[in-house]
């Protein structure tokens, strides 16, 4: 019913930047919240970032500063701007967004994007 399609991932050296973009397409009604987890290996998926419906953000303390969530609610689009990025960036990036879609009815669910591989080396 739902598509989250992820793109911008890709290696880097220390102190670059990438954007990642995360299109959601299908039988969409509305999308509530929207936000982008990462997954190191070993170690457990994290949230990175949030962003309302209404645009209200929150991040993970440890990119505070450095990376920026926004989205574009005509697009179904959500974005992550990548600064300055250190080795411990490096992780799979995944999209998640609330989506309520129509069809007999109304029903909102949680869908997740495939994932995009971030790596930050020299």
């Amino acid at each position: 019913q739902v598509q989250l399609v992820e793109s911008g991932g890709g290696l880097v050296q220390p102190g670059g930047s990438l954007r990642l973009s995360c299109a959601a397409s299908g039988s969409i009604f509305s999308i509530n919240a929207m936000g982008w987890f990462r997954q190191a290996p070993g170690k457990e998926r994290e949230l990175v970032a949030h962003i309302t419906s209404g645009g209200t953000t929150t991040y993970v303390d440890s990119v505070k500063g450095r990376f920026t969530i926004s989205r574009d609610n005509a697009k179904n689009t959500v974005y992550l701007q990548m600064n300055s990025l250190k080795p411990e960036d490096t992780a799979v990036y995944y999209c998640n967004a609330y989506v309520v879609t129509y069809g007999l009815g109304y029903q909102g669910d949680d869908y997740w994007g495939q994932g995009t591989q971030v790596t930050v080396s020299s």
